[in-house]
């Protein structure tokens, strides 16, 4: 009898440190999660003033569609960088063109505000977009967020 108290309470033990390793309902936080229906893209003259915010909601829309995937977050934020690479060239289009009105010579270099090394404003674009991309795809899973709506294989709103 000594002996299957011994065995039980060895299997108890066994059972609650293996469920050390199971995180997998612990970090939810739905909070965290985007609204969709609340946060249109800005079209028209707006979207070509702030070049930015349609280049930030695709890669949050872009995110969150693909953050479902199981390969690393990094890898899943480097496929949102690409999806939106129609939206990160429109930004550097517009950024030539307000470089273009204020100086001839090109695209200017100048000191990271973050990092300190020499940059322009591709290079820091670029930054901005991983960074948001990776934010977005943890921002996403953290809280087990919902994608947006799709259409044709594209979340919809981009």
């Amino acid at each position: 009898m000594n002996r299957n108290i011994l065995t039980a309470g060895l299997m108890l033990a066994a059972v609650g440190l293996s469920a050390c390793e199971n995180h997998q309902d612990w970090m939810v936080n739905a909070k965290i999660c985007a609204d969709f229906k609340t946060n249109a893209v800005q079209t028209g003259a707006m979207a070509a003033a702030d070049a930015v915010g349609p280049m930030n909601e695709c890669l949050r829309r872009w995110a969150y569609s693909l953050a479902g995937a199981r390969d690393g977050a990094d890898i899943v934020a480097d496929a949102t960088v690409a999806a939106c690479g129609a939206a990160l060239s429109r930004w550097n289009q517009t950024a030539l063109a307000q470089q273009s009105q204020a100086s001839e010579r090109g695209p200017e270099e100048a000191l990271s505000i973050t990092t300190g090394q020499p940059t322009n404003a591709f290079a820091e674009h670029n930054a901005f977009a991983q960074g948001r991309a990776l934010f977005y795809v943890i921002q996403a899973r953290a809280g087990r967020c919902a994608p947006p709506p799709a259409t044709n294989g594209a979340p919809t709103g981009i």
